[in-house]
């Protein structure tokens, strides 16, 4: 698959890349192995991604971690784009979201260490606070990437105000946000801002909590984790289920997934430079490449966006 530019940066990646929240992960997943999690990185960097994303959120450090042991092990650093989010600190348990440049910048000093690289490529701020003024915030990163400790800077979970506030000197390079085909605000809040501004946006959550992914029916017993998801509660869970239901069709005359038919409209959008699906398992990583494989018509396009608009 061809590679894309994100956004004004010199930064190119394969648009499949891999979301490593399972990747030591322990405090988002349940029954997490290492040994997979390696795995399952060292699986996607051997069969052409080159975009993995993580946070220092994610195991508190571990997920960079063992991305960073299997990147020293395969010793291809440098044809490698990673991307990890600094933020929120735990304060006696509790997340506290801290924008502070000195704060940011300790933390892009640990995942360096953890990551056992000299520069990210990618770097977000995960979380916004609410006293830090964001372009004080993004001028701290601004510094860092004068000093070559990382090449691009993101910004995460932030409104179109604050991406505004943010983004005052230009410097803001990738937007990561809460976007899938039945959570689209996006399309309306960031995407002619991004566009305009030529700020790659990529999406988290693109497969809802596996709700996309044709896997669930409604005679699927709902894991009670799940249970607190609005999503997850009955009456809208059985419209989406119908919804997706009627991407099958799509999927098996191409011999794929539903998750493929879902992740290549992502991709149609002019908004959406790269999508970061997440794995548990090395099939997984296999089974999303075939993503690239699928090229949906204007009409089948059309009718995805008209079946999940927004009610």
């Amino acid at each position: 698959m061809e590679k894309v530019r994100l956004g004004k940066t010199d930064l190119y990646v394969n648009p499949i890349g891999l979301g490593a929240n399972a990747v030591g992960g322990y405090n988002i997943h349940p029954d997490l192995n290492d040994a997979q999690g390696k795995e399952v990185v060292r699986t996607a960097i051997e069969h052409g991604i080159n975009f993995i994303d993580t946070a220092s959120m994610y195991g508190l450090g571990h997920s960079e971690e063992l991305i960073g042991e299997v990147v020293q092990e395969l010793g291809n650093r440098s044809k490698l784009i990673i991307a990890t989010k600094v933020g929120p600190k735990m304060i006696n348990g509790e997340r506290v979201m801290d924008n502070s440049p000195s704060f940011l910048k300790e933390e892009v000093e640990k995942s360096l260490r953890r990551l056992k690289t000299d520069y990210i490529d990618l770097l977000y701020i995960h979380f916004p606070d609410e006293h830090t003024p964001k372009n004080e915030a993004i001028g701290a990163l601004k510094e860092l990437k004068d000093e070559g400790k990382i090449r691009a800077i993101g910004v995460s979970n932030f409104t179109l105000i604050q991406l505004q506030e943010a983004n005052q000197d230009g410097y803001v390079d990738v937007v990561q946000g809460h976007y899938n085909l039945i959570h689209r605000e996006a399309e309306k809040e960031l995407f002619p801002y991004t566009l305009e501004h030529e700020i790659a946006f990529i999406p988290y959550f693109p497969l809802a909590s596996g709700l996309l992914t044709g896997k669930y029916t409604k005679d699927t017993e709902i894991p009670e984790y799940r249970k607190k998801s609005q999503f997850f509660q009955k009456d809208i869970y059985d419209k989406i289920v119908e919804k997706v239901d009627q991407l099958r069709p799509m999927a098996e005359a191409r011999n794929v997934e539903v998750t493929n038919i879902v992740l290549a409209w992502y991709l149609a959008q002019e908004a959406v430079t790269a999508i970061i699906p997440g794995a548990k398992k090395a099939e997984q990583i296999l089974s999303n490449l075939k993503t690239a494989d699928v090229s949906l018509s204007k009409e089948e396009i059309q009718k995805i966006d008209e079946l999940f608009q927004l009610d």
